[in-house]
């Protein structure tokens, strides 16, 4: 076949790619054996952010030496040249800022173990919503139920429980998960996952470590400039090797013999990652669509469940030491007055008994550290001292009523167990150089009279403090 002839008959940009088949489903070399001249030109006079590798076109030259190897584009090509499909794909490849429309078709006869297809090619600057929507029946209403599913949802984490599992069962996969990232504590988190039945694989939970996050970092580079990294067979897992061999032997050990890994990003910003271990191969371009179109809609819901997540946590919490504020402070007490059965945060109060105990908990000589040795020192000491009360409180008791000053609310609980709690953070103290608290507490039968408990708290607070003062009376700060 002439294939110089195919290619100068068609406008669009086009070439022939060769693939070496050496049997059961693996490949040798991808190979460009040659192009029309708008297919030529876009290699040696590229439109700006759209340069390759090279400027400089080779007739039957390997097509890494224009890119970086992509496993996306080689698995079309063996599906199309090989297998003699017709395919389809509408992408967006990280290492470029275009969407191509990319058109993949047989060519006949083989050589040898040498099969062709036909590579067409279309460059669009911004994405087009009709080539995004393009896919078939069955996916758009797998994508559309998504969509619906998330737009309407009131409890975002329980709907992408749900998401996780419908995906999980499209791609016939082993495992699902959704893994977010962020890149202020270099922490990941898993937003929901599914198994199926049966599965030996472990929950991602088991893997989060302080390690984990560099390994998650990583696969940017692992997927190397294209949109996804879909891994069929031991073939691609050899490339997975070769590029990260950390992530490679984790994937392994973990029993992971094929995977499809998709970015989540918002406005260009990663969010985190989708994958899929253990899918069904045989269906790998349909999930490879489907996800394409599905985690564009995902990113985009992610990205705004993540800013209201991150608004609240701004809105609730002391920034410094990271325990609640005197704004989360007042809407407690007011909802304790008012008789509601809420802990901040919304949670149920689970606690027994109708009681309320209040402490306050005023850092001693954080002004003399702050006038001495400056604001980095102070602030260290105030972060020691939220992690003091840490040991004895939970989350969602501690808060920051004021500069020096800390507030435990505490419901459910007798004056004898607030006094040995008293104790307990006067023990955690111990565990930090120079944290040193004046505690005062109060205990009402009623929690609606928490503000009493507050009043009758802050007396003691004082008290305890005048002690403290009369003792170390180099420290006192009126006498200054």
């Amino acid at each position: 076949m002439d294939f110089q002839k195919v290619v100068d008959g068609i406008g669009a940009m086009a070439c022939v790619v060769s693939v070496e088949d050496l049997g059961n489903g693996r490949a040798g070399k991808y190979r460009i054996v040659t192009g029309n001249r708008a297919y030529i030109d876009s290699i040696e006079k590229p439109a700006p952010g759209t340069e390759m590798l090279t400027d400089k076109f080779t007739p039957n030259a390997e097509y890494t030496n224009y890119l970086t190897r992509d496993l996306n584009f080689e698995d079309f090509c063996y599906r199309s040249a090989v297998n003699k499909k017709c395919l389809h794909s509408y992408v967006h490849p990280d290492r470029f800022d275009l969407w191509f429309n990319m058109t993949f078709l047989p060519l006949e006869p083989n050589e040898g173990n040498l099969c062709h297809c036909l590579y067409i090619m279309e460059i669009n600057f911004e994405p087009q919503a009709k080539r995004l929507s393009n896919i078939s029946g069955d996916m758009a209403s797998a994508v559309l139920e998504t969509c619906i599913k998330l737009r309407g949802t009131r409890d975002f984490e329980k709907t992408m429980k749900d998401v996780i599992k419908d995906i999980r069962d499209l791609c016939d996969a082993e495992h699902c998960c959704v893994l977010t990232m962020n890149d202020i504590s270099r922490t990941c988190s898993v937003l929901g996952e599914a198994f199926a039945e049966g599965s030996k694989l472990l929950p991602m939970e088991k893997y989060l470590d302080e390690k984990f996050y560099p390994i998650a970092e990583s696969w940017e580079e692992t997927i190397a400039g294209s949109n996804c990294l879909i891994v069929k067979n031991e073939q691609d897992m050899e490339v997975v090797k070769e590029r990260n061999p950390i992530w490679h032997a984790s994937l392994t050990a973990a029993g992971a013999k094929s995977i499809v890994l998709f970015p989540l990003k918002s406005r260009d910003h990663l969010l985190g990652y989708i994958w899929a271990i253990n899918f069904n191969a045989d269906n790998a371009v349909k999930i490879k669509e489907t996800l394409e179109l599905t985690t564009f809609i995902l990113g985009s819901e992610l990205g705004s469940y993540l800013l209201l997540d991150r608004l609240k946590i701004l809105s609730s919490k002391d920034m410094l030491t990271g325990v609640l504020n005197r704004n989360e402070m007042n809407n407690y007490v007011d909802s304790l007055s008012a008789g509601a059965g809420v802990l901040p945060g919304g949670e149920p109060d689970s606690k027994p008994g109708d009681s309320i105990g209040v402490i306050f908990a005023d850092l001693n000589g954080l002004k003399g550290v702050n006038d001495n040795e400056g604001h980095v020192a102070g602030d260290k000491l105030l972060k020691d001292a939220a992690a003091a009360l840490r040991e004895v409180f939970s989350e969602n008791e501690i808060f920051r009523a004021g500069g020096d000053e800390f507030s435990i609310i505490v419901s459910g609980v007798t004056e004898e167990e607030l006094a040995q709690k008293i104790q307990a953070v006067r023990d955690a103290s111990k565990h930090y150089d120079r944290v040193s608290f004046a505690l005062g507490g109060s205990v009402q039968k009623e929690k609606k009279n928490v503000r009493a408990a507050l009043r009758k708290a802050d007396e003691n607070m004082y008290s305890d403090k005048k002690l403290y003062y009369d003792s170390h009376p180099e420290k006192n700060r009126r006498a200054r």
